[in-house]
């Protein structure tokens, strides 16, 4: 088989290739969009959880929680637990 090279065929060759790049460039946009979209989403739900945290830290500030030994929010010590915040004074 013998192919010529005419200017047929040489612009058939340039159309495929700038067809090529243009379906590339294409993909790559939809790419970029989607990784926005979740990216934002992302952050939406970010931002969310954050207010929530404020709202619930303003609405137990200045209120004390007293729990028993036994509480499950309680760190699981053992054996004698010493305040090395406390200092007596003379």
């Amino acid at each position: 088989m013998v192919v010529e090279a005419g200017i047929t065929n040489a612009f058939r060759t340039i159309l495929i290739i700038i067809g090529a790049i243009v379906l590339l460039r294409f993909i790559g946009q939809l790419m970029n969009a989607k990784r926005n979209m979740e990216e934002g989403s992302r952050l939406t739900k970010q931002q969310r959880e954050f207010q929530e945290e404020r709202n619930q830290k303003l609405k137990n500030f200045g209120k004390v929680n007293i729990f028993s030994r036994n509480s499950k929010k309680t760190n699981k010590l053992k054996g004698n637990v010493e305040d090395v915040d406390f200092e007596e004074v003379d």
